[in-house]
């Protein structure tokens, strides 16, 4: 009897591993290999414990039943982890394709908003600009892209009668029409105005308010040749901020603006109040052959790395600018420009505490 166990079990193993070394090659035939393995260890365990004599033949037949049941559990916990596998591979293939096809859509926003841009009706193109605002929002991936697009709009020629009557506030001008300026053209030049302060206020939207998040980076800004209007960017941190020659027509609210990157405003015309009260410029800043002509408020701002100071001192200037230990300053030959050094403006801070 035990002879005949022993026999068959090996037997039985040799067909198992047989069919294992096929089901290894071709991907198939492993449920018959683990049925036949275990059906071979039941026999070979059973046989082998019925060899001793003090050994009962239920609890052999107990013993090699467990062995071969493990045989038959391994194979199902095997089974599981590939149906895991399977089905992890599937969830990323699928969401692959989410991502492509979102990509997909996303462009082909991107594509429209463009075209629409170039619209000639002003609903249309704010509505482009909003369209291009949202998939910013949407997509993190497209907010420089976005950005870029924006200034680019707001580089377009542009100007308007109120700029001439009233440059440091252009809302309080008297605008009527003239030869140069009939009533058509001045009605046109109003809904582009609206356009382009749109533009304005989405891209202060897009630009983060608190820095060093995880979620946010520091968008670069290229305004060069621009015509802005009440240009609001309070509190926004910029990474790269250019703007040669730039005008900047109205109140230009820059308070509490950090710009980590080159802030550079050579050759830009601030026409109105320029409020600049904390703003930082860690990249340094750049001011040369710059026209500031209206208030200049610089209390508590600072600057880093250097700042360029040949143009024409304002006339009216509120505070200091500090510079920091270190910075490379370049004055031209009006040396009005109210700056002071960062000890300096430590040392006023410790005097008016005492």
């Amino acid at each position: 009897m035990v002879l005949i166990l022993l026999v068959a079990g090996t037997v039985v193993a040799v067909a198992a591993l047989a069919i294992a070394a096929v089901a290894a090659v071709r991907g198939r035939w492993l449920l018959p290999a683990s049925v036949l393995g275990s059906l071979s260890l039941l026999l070979l365990v059973t046989g082998w414990l019925l060899v001793d004599p003090t050994e009962s033949r239920a609890d052999a037949i107990k013993t090699g039943g467990l062995a071969g049941a493990a045989v038959l559990a391994l194979y199902a916990t095997w089974i599981n982890d590939r149906r895991r596998q399977v089905e992890e591979s599937r969830h990323s293939v699928e969401q692959r394709r989410v991502l492509l096809d979102q990509d997909r859509v996303s462009d082909e926003r991107f594509t429209k908003a463009i075209e629409l841009l170039g619209n000639g009706a002003e609903q249309v193109r704010v509505g482009a600009l909003h369209a291009l605002a949202g998939l910013a929002r949407s997509r993190p991936s497209y907010t420089q892209t976005v950005v870029d697009v924006l200034c680019s709009y707001l580089r377009n020629p542009f100007t308007h009668p109120s700029y001439l009557l009233r440059p440091d506030d252009p809302d309080q001008a008297d605008v009527q029409p003239t030869g140069e300026w009939p009533a058509v053209r001045i009605a046109e030049a109003d809904r582009e105005r609206q356009v382009r302060l749109t533009a304005q206020r989405l891209i202060a939207d897009l630009l983060p308010t608190e820095p060093g998040k995880p979620d946010t980076q520091d968008l670069d800004l290229d305004l060069t040749d621009a015509s802005l209007d009440y240009l609001d960017l309070t509190g926004r941190h910029i990474g790269r901020f250019i703007a040669r020659r730039a005008r900047l027509y109205g109140a230009s609210r820059l308070s509490g603006m950090s710009v980590s990157k080159p802030a550079l405003f050579s050759g830009a015309a601030f026409f109105g109040r320029t409020d600049l009260f904390g703003a930082v410029f860690d990249g340094g800043l750049s001011l040369m052959d710059a026209r500031v002509l209206g208030l200049w408020r610089v209390p508590n701002a600072s600057v880093a790395g250097f700042v360029d100071l040949r143009a024409g001192a304002p006339a009216e200037q509120l505070g200091s600018l500090t510079v920091t230990e270190g910075t490379d300053v370049k004055l031209g030959t009006d040396t009005g420009w109210a700056i002071q050094s960062a000890k300096s403006a430590q040392s006023d801070q410790s005097a008016g505490s005492a």
